[in-house]
């Protein structure tokens, strides 16, 4: 559904003026403009968003909550606006006022496909018609969004700063009408979950069943990846939540982190390793394994160049980089190298005898594993029943986790 932004700003100014008279004075428009422009929103929404009485107009309840949801998205329209036009009241006024639901999805889907051809056809529009939605986009921001490239086009910095906002605009709206779809009781919202390699074995697996179990129609979607990509997603509200070992820095200001609780690494190896059961090393022997480690920048990878460090050993030179779960354990099973890894990661493969984790306790070896989400986020009801659940299975397990 492509809603009317006007419409939208028109219901915002008469849950503020209280009077269809004063909000038209507000926005220029005619009161039968006006009060055409509600009646078809609510149409749309299939919602009453306003009580008609004699001495105004005042938000049901239902109708407060949608709007609470269209003021959110419009503050990220207002935030671009205010970087664009910093000292400048009046253009910024007249950007969020004149921009269309249109030329917003023609820059999210050309920044993601970086071609007009291709963005033209996953909207099924013409070509002529996306230039001219982003030919006006650039005549109300005063940029140049795009530039050609050999292979398309390349968005500028501002045009993905816009596109950014425009998608989280996108989101506050869809939640909102999620949370319209909730009040009736029809429960399909979309929960959408960033998991980062090496994290969390069977939690989110389980903390996901448990809700579908509550919501059978909920939508789900389990995202694995690189954190610097679910980072991007979360930013631009392809995800709603981070679940992962959490970073000692925050590397955005628009995210908050929030632990669930330490976790250890141990040593992983092959179930007839000659490490196996030891449960001491010396620092030569230590030196002597052949390791699978994680890439630079990921905590786990700052773990083990710790783990040397605090001994005053060189790092392993003979080392292969991987954080992907799979490839680590057949490099495990096939080979003599290790891994530091979460004992509850290998479980199923220490239980089937392949895998194996060494007794031998290591030193600073714990990690903060938690929840990233953006600042000021606010869940729908589905999402937040997924939080509580996560929280209650994370309160159960200990403080420093070891299932040797």
């Amino acid at each position: 559904m492509i809603i009317n932004l006007r419409h939208l700003q028109c219901a915002l100014e008469i849950q503020e003026k209280g009077t269809i008279q004063a909000a038209a004075k507000q926005i220029h428009l005619t009161q039968s403009a006006l009060t055409q422009g509600i009646n078809k929103l609510e149409d749309e929404l299939k919602l009453r968003l306003f009580e008609r009485t004699n001495s105004g107009m005042f938000a049901t309840v239902g109708g407060a909550r949608f709007l609470q949801r269209v003021s959110r998205a419009f503050d990220h329209l207002h935030d671009f606006a205010a970087a664009l036009f910093s000292s400048d009241k009046i253009k910024k006024y007249q950007f969020v006022r004149s921009v269309t639901s249109r030329q917003l999805i023609a820059l999210i889907s050309i920044c993601e496909v970086k071609s007009y051809t291709a963005a033209a056809k996953n909207l099924g529009l013409t070509q002529p018609t996306l230039h001219r939605a982003i030919k006006d986009l650039e005549t109300l921001s005063a940029l140049k969004l795009f530039t050609r490239s050999p292979t398309g086009v390349e968005p500028s910095w501002r045009a993905r700063q816009l596109s950014r906002y425009a998608s989280l605009f996108f989101v506050e709206l869809h939640q909102g009408m999620e949370e319209i779809a909730e009040a009736r009781g029809q429960m399909d919202g979309r929960l959408r979950i960033g998991c980062l390699p090496l994290a969390l074995g069977n939690i989110v697996p389980e903390c996901v069943l448990n809700l579908l179990a509550d919501y059978p129609k909920a939508q789900i979607s389990i995202v694995d990846g690189p954190y610097e990509e679910q980072l991007q997603g979360l930013l631009n509200g392809q995800l709603d939540v981070i679940i992962g070992a959490l970073r000692s820095q925050l590397p955005h200001k628009d995210i908050i982190q929030q632990k669930l609780f330490n976790d250890e690494l141990s040593i992983v190896v092959k179930a007839d390793h000659d490490f196996a059961k030891r449960s001491t090393l010396s620092d030569i022997e230590l030196q002597s394994l052949a390791w699978v480690v994680p890439s630079k920048g990921v905590p786990a990878r700052q773990v083990f160049d710790d783990l040397f460090a605090q001994r005053g050993l060189p790092q392993p030179s003979a080392i292969i980089e991987c954080s992907a779960m799979a490839a680590i354990r057949g490099l495990l099973m096939h080979s003599e190298r290790a891994a530091l890894l979460p004992a509850r990661q290998v479980v199923a493969e220490v239980k089937s005898g392949q895998l194996a984790v060494c007794p031998l306790p290591l030193k600073g070896t714990k990690r903060e594993i938690g929840l990233t989400t953006r600042l000021n986020w606010q869940p729908t009801r589905i999402q937040q029943q997924f939080l509580t659940i996560l929280h209650t299975h994370c309160t159960g397990l200990k403080d420093t986790m070891s299932l040797n």
